[in-house]
């Protein structure tokens, strides 16, 4: 795999983690009543809001946003970015298992959607644990 590759998929992969930490610490209620956004709410239907719970997610993902950022300054370090790949798949892996077991509580729309971007994020995380290719070295003689 390639550094723009690697740029890219750390790159959202940093977003998801500071737009959904921030939010989800900073302004707990907000975010369980209307995360993820643009007209959209996916968490009230999962049972009663927590304050605490709702924290303590904004925090993970902060955490991971950090070691994600970390990662994208060493971006030719491939066992850090293999690293992060792995954190961020475990994490997802198990989010997503989550969510599609409990797809009844939602319209088709959000269905379609919750498995749209939980399945991204996995394929983004899956992507970070694909060694670099060999620099290539012109031959000239």
């Amino acid at each position: 795999m390639n550094s723009k590759i690697r740029y890219a998929a750390l790159g959202l992969l940093a977003v998801t983690g500071l737009y959904t930490g921030v939010w989800a610490y900073c302004s707990p209620t907000s975010w369980y009543a209307n995360f993820p956004g643009l007209g959209l709410s996916w968490l009230p239907q999962l049972g009663p809001y927590n304050e605490h719970l709702t924290k303590d997610a904004g925090a993970m993902f902060l955490a991971l946003a950090v070691l994600t950022a970390i990662t994208l300054r060493s971006v030719d370090n491939t066992r850090l970015v293999q690293t992060t790949g792995a954190v961020w798949l475990v994490f997802n892996v198990l989010h997503f298992s989550y969510h599609v077991q409990h797809l009844d509580m939602y319209n088709t729309r959000d269905q379609i959607l919750n498995v749209v971007f939980l399945a991204a994020l996995i394929l983004l995380a899956a992507l970070l644990l694909v060694p670099a290719l060999p620099v290539r070295r012109d031959h000239t003689r």
